[in-house]
């Protein structure tokens, strides 16, 4: 099974990959809103299963809805408001986001 997480950034990237156990295609946005940007970005065909994972911020609402508009199917993952964005999250909590979505995730001693 082909699994996809899209993300805003590279920093999110990053963070994501501290955690997870699995090989996961990361797709980064990069901030654009366009949705043929994103129809382009993103082949929903390629996957089995794709996951949204975006910041707690106005941009991120803006790009989860278009993407919510574009590809109904996919499955979206909310970090906490008080952290704002998937970068500045902790460890752990990406960690539980993950887990419960039923990634492979590293285990840590938090």
């Amino acid at each position: 099974m082909k699994k996809a997480i899209i993300v805003e950034g590279k920093t999110d990237r990053e963070k994501i990959l501290q955690v997870l156990d699995e090989p996961i295609d990361i797709i980064c946005t990069h901030g654009t809103r366009s949705l043929g940007k994103l129809e382009r970005l993103i082949d929903e065909e390629k996957y089995d299963e794709v996951y949204v994972l975006v910041d707690a911020d106005k941009a991120g609402r803006d790009l989860r809805r278009n993407i919510k508009n574009l590809f109904p199917n996919f499955r979206h993952l909310y970090t906490h408001k008080k952290y704002r964005e998937v970068a500045t999250t902790p460890l752990e909590e990406i960690s539980k986001i993950l887990s419960k979505a039923h990634f492979i995730v590293k285990q840590f001693n938090y």
